[in-house]
């Protein structure tokens, strides 16, 4: 089995940007915890980050075409703004669990708004980089047939 991680915009900034709201674990220390526990399933998992909507776009639809089993994705910003990423979510058959590290629900009323969340199979909020870990092993289980 094998997974992707994509991560949207300033997510390449994590432990420096707004630590108080994102904590100090950077991006790299989501890969090797994600790559811990795909290696515990006998599966992988690649990540990627880009701050361009197209560039995401993209990615969703190599992951189907290249046959991947799921993906867990923080489109950061884009959840609250971007029809164009609902849309590539929405015409693939492979599981997307929607992932953010704060709880958008807490926080400002534009960002309680996701136009992601009705074409995913689950949205995880607010339980830090551990989200990642389970949004991971969602889709595992979901593969497995156990969720």
């Amino acid at each position: 089995m094998k997974y992707l991680c994509l991560n949207g915009p300033n997510l390449h900034r994590l432990g420096k940007r707004e630590p108080e709201i994102y904590g100090h674990e950077t991006l790299q220390d989501v890969e090797q915890m994600l790559r811990s526990v795909a290696e515990q399933f006998g599966s992988e998992v690649e990540l990627k980050q880009s701050n361009y909507e197209g560039q995401l776009i993209d990615w969703i639809y190599d992951a189907e075409d290249t046959g991947l089993d799921g993906i867990v994705f923080n489109p950061g910003a884009f959840t609250h703004t971007s029809v164009a990423l609902r849309d590539a979510i929405a015409s693939v058959e492979i599981p997307v669990v929607e992932i953010h590290i704060s709880n958008i629900h807490k926080r400002e009323e534009f960002r309680h708004h996701s136009y992601l969340a009705p074409v995913c199979v689950g949205q995880i909020s607010g339980l830090g980089t551990f989200g990642y870990e389970a949004g991971l092993r969602s889709l595992i289980q979901l593969k497995k047939g156990s969720l």
